[in-house]
């Protein structure tokens, strides 16, 4: 069962909610228990992160892509991984007709700790600037871009 504490001044672990304080009732005080501790990525910087995504897809324009025809769901979805692309962070494998896929890294919480997160948002701002406002002249989208440093 997982449980989720906040640390506390003096090193002391509390329940992070009222749900997870009734949760622990179950356990006996002085009982011994084995806990695994794995800190959250900062969720602030994660929605900056896909903020900035929502930014560049805005700027950006499906029918360059030969997307137009897909829901914008799904033009997102594939914009930001191929963003991710763009900034080298992927993977590769070989099909079995010996074509190469590229795929995006996932961004998600349990699959890259906080220090490499903040490395890739650094890339993806290498990469839209590079591939996608390289050629900008408008003041206000550049401002806005800005905003994201």
């Amino acid at each position: 069962m997982k449980h989720f504490f906040i640390k506390q001044a003096g090193g002391v672990l509390v329940p992070a909610s009222d749900a997870e304080a009734d949760k622990m009732t179950r356990y006996k005080t002085g009982e011994a228990c084995e806990v695994e501790i794995k800190l959250w990525r900062n969720p602030h910087f994660h929605r900056k992160v896909f903020a900035f995504f929502g930014f560049c897809f805005q700027h950006w324009s499906a029918d360059k892509a030969g997307l137009e025809h897909m829901n914008e769901s799904a033009q997102f979805d594939r914009f930001r991984k191929d963003l991710t692309i763009l900034a080298g962070y992927y993977e590769q494998t070989v099909r079995l007709n010996g074509d190469i896929r590229t795929e995006a890294q996932s961004l998600a919480y349990g699959n890259m700790e906080q220090d490499e997160f903040e490395r890739v948002y650094s890339a993806l701002i290498n990469a839209a600037l590079k591939h996608l406002f390289g050629k900008t002249t408008d003041q206000n989208i550049i401002n806005q871009l800005y905003a994201f440093f």
